[in-house]
């Protein structure tokens, strides 16, 4: 009964989300990169392509101009708006899906859900199409972002979770999942233990250490930068930290080596950030470090003849327009108004407030004049000195006060005072710093001209690239196969949860017969089998477990072990 509901359901979101793409007539590649700007809105890409132009006379068009090919809904499974969790879930898995939630079936929630949602589904880990170009074609792996490894984009592609910030659980999960190549920020994320599995099973793997990542020969590798995320492209040193185009031509090189082909997911994760902090500068430089490696994408795929390329935002952010009710007349200004300013800020609003933090406060004036491109007003002073992370302001800490600071100045940190002052002297807006609901743009390349044109919903984009690998409808078979409830699979054995000795801790599930023992620990693809647990079988998914349904969700043929 329960496989006729979730077929009943898998049938209306098809039918409700058909019309724009045209799956049935897609012709199937070797080789998909996906490329996701974090948190892009249209006007951001627009910026981008203004800065760029005024820079450069002989550089008006972006990378990814000639391949705009349409629009994308994207949403979470009950609200319009989404964060990354679960937007990015939705183009992995098929199912859009809750606030925070990674790759995991929803929470019904009557009355507001978008699509049907079958409430006995709720946190069943989804298969995502990463997984299953591994699991059914035997097809490399790789993730390419500046964001920490565990964040909600990377994590979508190779983990599954109900809260996105439990890196405890995600990250050895990511790990565990045998992808090919891992490139971005998160060293102090790295587990000694997770260092070790890779290490024992062929992988290279680098520790900032950039000259480790470009001399490595091997095809296997973990390379990371920094404690969590990797600098705004516009801040970076460039000998410590790779671009993004770099490491996207990086894990193209290893990843095209395997004969079956490859998936490969690139994030452009701080343009999202800078979004937040509505810090413009930041989002245009780290959307246009996106766009080259885009370009480095594309060359590929046209060089290659057997790769798709998909370019989309996951959401958008901060409602940034180019003009602002701030400046009168904005619609009036010429481009040197709108953009000669701008074009003077050389660093990001963190990169200046970093510089801040490390000269004395008689540098300040200096420090902006520098890299912002104007000097700070008496009023302005005054708000910086009372920001609470100003470590060398004149005020102490404790008699730092908002109240002695113009609202339109208060921040609360000193990046968003940074942000706010920079932005003051340009004529963009913003109306949040938060994530926005309007749809994004899409750009493909496709080596036989099945592009996915027109306005698409985030479910169709997910259908579009299983066609693309020839998975049509294989996703939620693979999720039934791969992450079964723990109390099906072993519907006839003896099962027992073991508590975590600590809150750090994970449970155990034990598993047994008269003659035969499994012991099972969830976020690793490794199982003891025997009393003492002296054997192991090695997975070729990972275990999750759930705690707010106490359920490992797990591969059935595990059942099988016990049956030999």
């Amino acid at each position: 009964m329960k496989k006729t509901i979730s077929f009943f359901l898998f049938l209306c979101i098809s039918l409700l989300s058909a019309g724009a793409a045209d799956v049935e007539n897609v012709k199937p590649v070797k080789n998909i990169i996906l490329l996701i700007p974090d948190g892009t809105s249209l006007a951001t890409v627009s910026m981008a392509r203004w800065y760029q132009w005024y820079l450069n006379a002989d550089k008006p068009n972006l990378h990814i101009d000639p391949y705009l090919c349409g629009t994308v809904r994207t949403h979470s499974s009950n609200a319009p708006i989404g964060d990354s969790a679960p937007t990015t879930s939705c183009y992995m898995t098929g199912y859009p899906s809750l606030t925070g939630f990674v790759s995991t079936y929803p929470v019904s929630d009557p009355g507001n859900d978008i699509y049907p949602t079958d409430s006995a589904r709720a946190y069943q880990p989804l298969v995502t199409i990463l997984e299953a170009a591994k699991l059914v074609q035997n097809k490399a792996a790789g993730l390419v972002f500046t964001c920490e490894f565990p964040h909600a984009t990377p994590a979508d592609c190779s983990a599954h979770s109900y809260k996105r910030g439990r890196y405890d659980w995600i990250a050895p999960q990511m790990v565990h999942n045998d992808l090919s190549v891992v490139i971005g920020g998160g060293v102090s994320l790295l587990s000694p233990e997770s260092e070790a599995y890779l290490r024992s099973n062929g992988y290279g793997v680098f520790k900032d250490d950039i000259k480790g990542m470009r001399d490595y020969s091997g095809d296997k590798m973990w390379s990371l930068f920094c404690p969590k995320e990797m600098a705004f492209d516009l801040d970076r040193d460039s000998t410590k930290e790779p671009s993004l185009e770099e490491m996207t031509r990086t894990a193209i090189g290893k990843l095209s080596r395997n004969e079956n082909g490859f998936f490969l997911m690139v994030e452009g994760s701080k343009v999202d950030w800078a979004a937040h902090s509505n810090d413009p500068i930041g989002m245009t430089t780290d959307f246009l470090a996106f766009d080259r490696a885009c370009q480095a994408a594309i060359e590929f795929a046209k060089k290659d003849g057997q790769t798709a390329v998909i370019i989309v935002p996951d959401h958008g952010n901060s409602g940034i327009s180019i003009g602002s009710s701030r400046c009168p007349g904005y619609d009036k200004l010429t481009k040197d108004q709108l953009f000669g300013a701008f074009s003077k800020q050389k660093l990001t609003a963190e990169g200046i407030a970093k510089k801040l933090n490390a000269v004395p406060t008689s540098e300040v004036q200096s420090v902006f004049s520098q890299y912002a491109g104007f000097e700070l007003s008496d009023d302005e002073l005054k708000a910086l000195n009372n920001c609470k992370d100003y470590k060398n302001s004149p005020i102490p800490e404790a008699q730092r006060s908002e109240k002695d600071v113009h609202p339109s100045l208060y921040s609360g940190s000193l990046t968003t005072f940074v942000a706010k002052v920079m932005t003051s002297r340009t004529c963009f807006g913003f109306t949040t710093g938060g994530h926005t609901g309007e749809e994004v743009f899409l750009a493909a390349y496709h080596p036989q001209g099945s592009l996915p044109m027109g306005m698409h919903t985030n479910i169709e984009l997910n259908h579009y690239m299983a066609a693309l690998f020839g998975l049509n409808g294989q996703l939620d078979g693979l999720t039934a196969t791969y992450f079964a409830p723990h109390s099906q699979v072993f519907k006839d054995l003896t099962t027992e949860i073991i508590p975590a000795k600590d809150e750090k801790g994970s449970p155990t599930l034990v598993v047994k017969n008269k003659k035969k023992q499994l012991t099972i620990t969830p976020n690793t693809n490794l199982v003891k089998a025997g009393k003492k647990g002296q054997e192991e079988i090695r997975l070729k998914s990972v275990v999750v477990y759930v705690d707010k349904n106490n359920t490992f969700y797990l591969p059935t043929s595990l059942a099988d072990y016990f049956k030999q």
